[in-house]
């Protein structure tokens, strides 16, 4: 069995980890959303003359270099979250699963199953993010354009329209949310936080059960979760803690939920539960 010190270290470093990472991805969106706020600013303040569509275009451009910088900033992140944040947590998460079996954490090694196996998972989580990166920059340039219109419609002589004003842009173009299914929308920096620890506890519980069955070459694990909480899912009726599952079983639901704080302690003493199918806590 662990000691409750062993088991927050490993938590300890995996939050840290979170928060280094999710104050990296929010400040990425904060350049973005800044530049929302700044580029409203200009074109509320610009008046029809001959200047006009030459300060448009000076703030079309200033916003155009913003979505760039959102753009590398954001995506200079994942890329390192992918090839090297990733990584620790797998690796953190394997080393713990040593210490608990009662090894030498420092015995652990990047094996061709280790690699193969973080080389997936980081893919998979590589691409949900920049998926969400590609989605906000699209949408940046589609406020954009709305803005400018109604820009240039305002200080059209000929022509003028009614400016639609800051509060209904902003409405129509939250660049600072992050939009799931069903239009809902999330506060990007609550959105990071969510989609950083689901995948750093993910990975890192993979790295865990992984070596767990490979160097520790137990079938069983014994699981730790919050008070009620289902196996598949939060509601799920089959309740995760103190039950005992297999390694692959448990390869399938790392965690359960966005914000989940599952853990698994290796049971080598384990070597067959006959009664499993019936489920529940052993």
């Amino acid at each position: 069995m662990t000691t409750p010190t062993r088991r927050r270290s490993l938590r300890t470093r995996l939050l840290a980890l979170i928060t280094t990472a999710t104050d990296q991805l929010a400040a990425a969106w904060r350049i973005l959303t800044r530049a929302q706020q700044t580029l409203l600013t200009v074109l509320a303040r610009i008046r029809p003359g001959r200047t006009a569509q030459a300060a448009i275009r000076a703030a079309s451009e200033a916003f155009t270099r913003a979505i760039a910088a959102f753009d590398r900033a954001a995506m200079g992140f994942v890329e390192r979250w992918a090839a090297t944040d990733l990584p620790t947590a797998y690796r953190a998460g394997g080393a713990e699963a040593l210490t608990l079996a009662g090894r030498d954490p420092g015995e652990w090694t990047w094996t061709g199953r280790h690699q193969a196996t973080i080389t997936a998972v980081s893919a998979q989580y590589y691409t949900d993010l920049t998926n969400r990166i590609r989605e906000s920059v699209r949408r940046a340039r589609a406020f954009l354009r709305d803005a400018l219109a109604a820009a240039r419609g305002r200080v059209d002589r000929l022509h003028p329209t009614r400016w639609p004003g800051r509060a209904t842009l902003l409405h129509d173009h939250p660049l600072d949310t992050v939009i799931y299914a069903g239009n809902t929308r999330h506060p990007a920096a609550a959105w990071a936080h969510a989609a950083l620890s689901w995948q750093t506890y993910t990975t890192a519980n993979t790295g865990l059960l992984r070596t767990t069955a490979d160097e520790v070459g137990a079938d069983w694990i014994e699981v730790r979760d919050g008070p009620g909480c289902g196996w598949t899912s939060h509601k799920d009726g089959d309740e995760a803690d103190g039950s005992l599952r297999t390694v692959q079983d448990a390869l399938a639901h790392p965690v359960a939920h966005p914000h989940c704080r599952r853990s698994f302690l290796p049971r080598p003493d384990v070597i067959s539960r006959p009664d499993y199918a019936f489920g529940g806590p052993f």
